[in-house]
């Protein structure tokens, strides 16, 4: 009766388990199994030169993949890094080993490019997702960055990026203090993008102005629908 018993917590917990893990689409590494997977010979093959700040797991019907999102820090600042450049790298298992399926590369602007200084640049994981949100069987990455400046994120830059099928779709927007100073500009093949991305990413834009992370144009949600590339408070 004992052994039953016993037989039968193990199968609950085996399910419960099992259905946890079947809601996540992915799963963040430890320092210790990112270090044990990317060691420094794997890095150097592929080419991953900067810190990784964070390394994903994920699998869908196109097979096995990791997603690291690294950083380079030139310097601190009271305490807290600033970094010149960020890459992220999109990686497949074949055959054992690891290739790379695309990257994804940004930096600051330099002072005489940009309108204000930029001071660094970095993933904004909060905001970061791996979903299938066609429910083709593969993952669409959505990953957002954003860069400081004078007034820290209140005057930089902020990127949304979405990756179908192994391309990118970008949105990027210029935020800014006074009215002028704000623009948004939206890649045109953004809207062939299945509805639900479009959704998922309109309610990204709306969390971003709810946590005072961005100020987008004024009317930006009907502006996306009427699928306008670029937009600002005057149009």
């Amino acid at each position: 009766m004992k052994q039953v018993f016993f037989i039968l917590i193990f199968q609950c917990i085996f399910s419960v388990t099992n259905a946890q893990n079947a809601n996540n689409m992915y799963q963040i590494l430890t320092e210790k199994e990112t270090d044990s997977v990317f060691t420094d010979k794997i890095k150097a093959e592929l080419g991953i030169d900067y810190t990784i700040f964070r390394a994903y797991y994920y699998k869908d019907l196109s097979g096995e993949h990791y997603l690291l999102l690294t950083e380079r820090e030139y310097k601190r600042q009271n305490a807290e890094p600033l970094n010149d450049t960020i890459k992220a790298f999109n990686l497949k298992k074949q055959e054992g080993k690891l290739i790379i399926d695309w990257i994804l590369r940004d930096f600051i602007m330099a002072k005489n490019k940009a309108d204000t200084p930029e001071y660094s640049i970095w993933f904004w994981t909060k905001y970061f997702d791996l979903q299938d949100f066609d429910g083709d069987g593969l993952i669409d990455p959505v990953i957002v960055y954003g860069t400081s400046g004078n007034n820290d994120t209140e005057d930089g830059r902020i990127k949304i990026i979405v990756y179908y099928k192994g391309l990118k779709h970008a949105i990027r927007h210029q935020n800014g203090p006074l009215d002028f100073e704000r623009n948004t500009q939206v890649d045109a093949k953004f809207y062939d993008l299945p509805k639900q991305i479009q959704v998922y990413v309109k309610g990204l834009m709306d969390k971003m102005t709810e946590n005072n992370n961005a100020i987008f144009p004024y009317g930006y949600k009907e502006k996306m629908d009427a699928k306008k590339t670029y937009f600002d408070e005057n149009k």
